[in-house]
């Protein structure tokens, strides 16, 4: 990364993760600039990559999409071409909204966003263990969510100071 994080550049990124929609204007007068110069930075890290994209976030329960479940798969054999495999399989698969791969007794975390139950077991039976690839599935239905955030802990990255 060419030059590090000042504390004006973590304010800019505390504030357009938080809230995408803020007009460059707004931006730069929360953080004590003029357009121009906030504009620059916020291009600059854009063109470096700390800026990956700017999205609307939805309301799962507005479009009846309010029934989640974290699911723990384990290939039948997890070999460089299985991996590659199921990963190209979840990659077409909209139902799945977050594909980890992960240490310890499973190959993967999914977390599936569906209508309900029986949109779940429809995806379960037809798509995951539809799969050859796939050797056991264990789900867990999110009852809660106590906290769900995109925001990244910039604390650490940098010293400043939150902008309200």
């Amino acid at each position: 990364m060419p030059g590090p994080l000042d504390t004006i550049d973590a304010k800019i990124l505390d504030l357009i993760q938080k809230d995408a929609s803020l007009s460059v204007a707004d931006i730069a007068e929360r953080v004590g600039l003029s357009s121009s110069p906030c504009w620059r930075r916020i291009k600059r890290m854009e063109e470096i990559g700390i800026i990956d994209g700017r999205v609307t976030l939805l309301d799962r329960d507005a479009l009846g999409l309010g029934f989640e479940v974290i699911a723990n798969v384990k290939l039948a054999l997890p070999s460089k071409d299985n991996l590659e495999a199921f990963e190209a399989l979840v990659a077409e698969w909209s139902e799945v909204t977050e594909c980890m791969t992960v240490t310890g007794a499973v190959d993967y975390i999914i977390r599936v966003t569906t209508t309900d139950m029986h949109a779940y077991d429809s995806f379960l039976r037809e798509k995951l263990l539809g799969s050859a690839l796939v050797s056991d599935v264990q789900s867990r239905i999110i009852i809660n969510i106590a906290k769900r955030t995109t925001a990244l802990p910039l604390g650490l990255v940098s010293d400043y100071v939150p902008v309200s």
